[in-house]
């Protein structure tokens, strides 16, 4: 009778003590995935003394940001002319970029900020949007989230008028980037083409284009304060082949300048337009080498 008993209850017993360790385990597995705070991407909006207005940004915080007590690396990350806060999320999938990114070891865990600046250039002409930058939006981010606030943990990215933005910031404070990405920048020397929107924003004179106030805000006027500051600044720059504004040809130049010079630089000519399956296909390439001499996040 008891060998019976056995045969016909030892095997059901076990199969439910299986079925009980499976249950607990995917338990286990499905408290620990709830814990892990996943990556995110959110609105911030905060009154600017520089501009006398609210400002919104877009800030994406890493995988885990919510459970630890780090302070992260902060790329600010810029839209081009006309854009919104939401391009790079939306049109440039910036988040499942930086979450592959990170997950693979390519860059650190990282804060991406992406301020609205609609027309403007990122200069103080049709608004205080250059003065706003570094005197309300970098400190409300230090401020509201855990960044490193040194050089070592700042960088600037953007795309068209954004990297024409990011090149600007970098040459003209290079003490407060560690590395800048120019995708498709609008840094056309001496002039913007005929179709460019930099000659229709009324930004750089008004009514009209004034190619005076264009060449004292790009690059070579601001050449010379940037050499004489000896702060390396490594910049990656890229273009499509098929520019609609020829601005492979901008972006060599500038590259061919940088090289001259000794400045730390990589170039990439990329098959494509002037359009968002180049900047969503490359800005991977561009976090990967701007993000390699960043401090990593940190107590």
């Amino acid at each position: 009778m008891q060998s019976i008993f056995r045969k016909r209850f030892t095997r059901p017993y076990r199969s439910l003590l299986s079925l009980r360790s499976l249950l607990s385990l995917l338990t286990m597995l499905l408290l620990a995935s709830a814990g892990a705070q996943a990556s995110s991407i959110t609105n911030v909006e905060f009154q600017s003394p520089a501009l006398g207005r609210a400002w919104n940004y877009n800030v994406y915080l890493p995988t885990g940001y919510e459970t630890s007590n780090l302070r992260y690396p902060v790329l600010y990350l810029l839209h081009g002319n006309d854009g919104h806060r939401n391009d790079w999320p939306v049109k440039g999938r910036i988040q499942a970029t930086a979450d592959a990114l990170i997950a693979s070891g390519d860059i650190p865990p990282a804060i991406i900020i992406m301020p609205d600046a609609g027309t403007t250039w990122f200069v103080d002409l049709k608004e205080k949007v250059e003065t706003a930058f570094f005197a309300d939006l970098i400190p409300q981010v230090q401020k509201r989230f855990r960044t490193l606030t040194g050089r070592d943990g700042r960088l600037v990215g953007g795309l068209s008028m954004g990297g024409y933005g990011a090149m600007r910031f970098a040459l003209k404070y290079p003490e407060k980037f560690q590395a800048a990405a120019l995708l498709s920048p609008a840094i056309y020397n001496p002039e913007p083409p005929a179709t460019s929107s930099a000659r229709f924003v009324k930004v750089f004179g008004s009514p009209d284009f004034d190619p005076a106030i264009w060449k004292a805000h790009n690059y070579p006027a601001l050449w010379d304060g940037f050499l004489k500051k000896n702060i390396k600044v490594p910049m990656y720059i890229n273009s499509g082949d098929d520019d609609d504004f020829m601005i492979e040809s901008e972006a060599t130049q500038f590259y061919a300048l940088l090289r001259k010079n000794k400045q730390p630089a990589e170039l990439r000519i990329v098959n494509g337009a002037h359009a968002w399956p180049v900047w969503e296909s490359t800005i991977g390439d561009a976090l990967k080498y701007i993000f390699q001499t960043v401090r990593r996040p940190e107590q």
